[in-house]
């Protein structure tokens, strides 16, 4: 089940998934999370199992409704278990978007190739790492029009 994590009540969970997934340095963590709450236009949820939380999305929605993915971060003992589908999946029923996209590393990348994502090859970034533009077009189903 996604939360919307408007509430703050949940900044130290949010905070240690953060942490042993995706950003080793606290100062990011911080930055991440400031930057969630500071923004009307930039949404957090939590994906939570059992009363645990397992990941974290984070995006926007664009004008053209498009979402665009900045966060999708799995517990590293939870993963490879289609977690990481699932919440996509439940973003889409939950925000009806055209399109996804997100720009991910070589990693990332694989995942998002895996569950039906369009990649593209982009310059690296400032650190010299490769980066990749994921792209999934959402049908629309023959039953909602």
């Amino acid at each position: 089940m996604l939360i919307n994590l408007t509430d703050s009540h949940w900044d130290h969970e949010v905070r240690e998934l953060l942490e042993d997934t995706f950003y080793y340095n606290p100062s990011e963590v911080d930055k991440v999370m400031d930057q969630y709450r500071a923004s009307g236009s930039q949404e957090l949820y939590v994906f939570e199992d059992q009363e645990e939380f397992i990941g974290i999305i984070g995006f926007t929605m664009d004008e053209q409704n498009q979402l665009v993915i900045a966060e999708l971060v799995i517990h590293p003992q939870e993963r490879l278990k289609g977690y990481g589908r699932g919440i996509i999946l439940e973003t889409i029923v939950l925000k009806n978007p055209s399109r996804i996209i997100t720009i991910t590393d070589e990693d990332g990348a694989d995942f998002f190739r895996n569950i039906g994502f369009q990649i593209t090859g982009l310059p690296a970034n400032e650190e010299g790492m490769e980066q990749f533009r994921c792209t999934y077009e959402v049908e629309i189903d023959a039953e909602e029009e």
